[in-house]
Formats: structure tokens, sequence, C-alpha cells
């Protein structure tokens, strides 16, 4: 092998090298740092009637939780400390068979607030290893064939939550009081599973309601569009998980549903109404980062349009 052939290899040697570094790095950015990086995003709505009282909801989604995750658990039950005035969880909220206990004590104090819920698939189905990268081409709704059968505890996720008084929308309606104002809301169960049934809650919401939420978990046009033609103000899912892995100075590569990228997380308008998309806060166990996409929670502040 000649001198000239014994540089390149050297080059190429250090390159693949430095290149590895550098992907172990990310990785481990990913997975230790930014995974447990939890934000709070905040928000300022003008939506209530003239003279209303400000309402603060606390928006939480995709959590995932398995029961070791304890920073994610302690994280969570310190938002009580912002005084939440309506708690509404858009689902995914299990990633392992004994995570019920741990949501419920992750959640602690905000259980006796009012609060609503939706299931999303992964309450229903426990997580399983497949390759991260199919995301591009394609969304995980086929996943869920009719052999498939439900194996986590998600009747006994909801039970904890209904007897401590918060509404099950599952394709349901309810009402509720929260920060001394008449609330309106209707849910849908996880379109990603092919469970939503809008016509059950369908027709126009309620208009003496001070406010008027839809919400569900997976932001699919198709039922956005039904809930702002129904008359809901503000719509509220999650399931995106903000895309979990983002490019610098691009964002959001998926979505993994039908909603467009620009819309993958935060406070956007949708026709006549507002969507607040939850970046969510967990991760898959089997795809435990995050890259340019903090896990998050929300508190939006719902005050007098003036």
């Amino acid at each position: 092998m000649g001198a000239d052939n014994r540089r390149l290899l050297r080059r190429v040697g250090r390159a693949a090298a430095v290149t590895g570094a550098v992907g172990a790095a990310g990785l481990a950015y990913a997975s230790v740092i930014e995974r447990n990086w939890f934000r709070l995003r905040r928000y300022e709505l003008p939506l209530l009637p003239s003279g209303s009282p400000r309402i603060r909801i606390l928006h939480l989604s995709d959590a995932h939780l398995t029961p070791g995750r304890r920073m994610l658990i302690d994280w969570i039950r310190g938002l009580d400390a912002y005084e939440p005035d309506l708690v509404v969880n858009t689902g995914d909220s299990l990633a392992h068979p004994d995570a019920v206990g741990p949501f419920t004590e992750a959640l602690g104090p905000l259980l006796e607030r009012p609060g609503a819920f939706v299931y999303g698939s992964n309450d229903l189905f426990s997580p399983q290893l497949k390759n991260p990268a199919r995301y591009l081409w394609r969304t995980s709704k086929d996943d869920y064939g009719k052999r498939r059968v439900p194996d986590l505890p998600w009747r006994d996720l909801g039970a904890a939550m209904s007897a401590s008084g918060w509404l099950d929308l599952n394709n349901r309606k309810g009402e509720l009081r929260a920060g001394g104002l008449d609330v309106a809301l209707a849910g849908v169960h996880d379109s990603h599973i092919k469970l939503d049934r809008y016509e059950e809650v369908a027709g126009p919401a309620d208009p003496s309601a001070a406010l008027r939420l839809g919400v569900l978990h997976s932001p699919e046009p198709s039922n956005l569009d039904r809930f702002t033609a129904d008359g809901y103000q503000l719509l509220l899912a999650g399931h995106t998980h903000g895309g979990q892995l983002c490019l610098p100075f691009y964002g959001t590569l998926v979505t993994n549903c039908g909603i467009d990228r620009r819309r993958a997380w935060g406070l956007h308008g949708y026709g006549d109404a507002w969507l607040h998309v939850s970046g969510g806060l967990g991760t898959s166990p089997y795809a435990p980062v995050r890259f340019c996409c903090r896990p998050e929670a929300s508190l939006l502040d719902l005050v007098a349009a003036s």
C-alpha cells in the first residue's frame, strides 16, 4: 500500500471516529438530558365573554409512564403549585401494566381539581419494539389490527380519574364548573385505533357556556373540523410528541397523524377555533429519546376578550 493510500485511510478513520463520537454524544444528550428536561409552556388567550374571570387550564398529554420514572412523576405532581382551574389529560398516559398507580401518584393533588380525560392508543396497548424510521413514510395507525387485544389496564386508569370527579370524554359530552364559570366539553376516543365516534357527540355546543372545549388524543383534521363546526372554541390534543426528533432550523419531521407539521405542537388558529397540541411529556420505552423537542405540559390562561 502506497503512502498516499495510507494517509487517505488515516483521514477516513479519523472522520469516522469523529462522526461516531458526535453521534454517541447526541444520543446521550437526547436520551439522558433532553428526555428529562421538562418544560412548562404558557399561553394567554382572550376567549371568554366580557367581564369573565380568568380560567387556567393545565393540559397534560403523552406521559407514556413506566413505574421507574421518578423525575417525571415528581415534576407532574409539582404542577399543582400553578393552581389550574381545570386539568385536561389527552391520553397515552401509560406504557406499562403497573403504571396506573404511579400515574395517579403523579397527578396527586391535581385530582382534587376539576378535570377531564380521553384515552390514547397506548393506554390500551403496550408499547412494542419497532423501527422508528418507519414514521418517515407511514403512521403507526396500521399497527393496531383486529387481532391485537388491549393488554394495558385502561379501565383501571379511567376509574381512578373518574373516581376523583374527572369527566370521561371518550365519545362523550359533559359539563363542569371551573374558575366560577360553566364549561361545556365534548371528546372522542382515539382515531388512531379507529375508536372515535364523533356522531355520538355531534351537535351544537351549548351556546350558554362561558367556554366550549373539544378534547381528543390525535389531532385528525376530520374530527377537528367537526368540533369547529359545532362551535367548540378551543380544541386540545396530543399524540404527536411535537415530532419527538426534530431538526434545528427545520422543526418537526413527522406528526404520525393527519395534522400538518406546522401545527405539530403549540397554539394555532384552526378555522373559527383555536387548537392546542401538546408536545407531550414522555416517549415509548423503546425509543427513549427527544431531540430539539423537550417534553412539556402547558398552561393556558383564558381571559375575557376585549
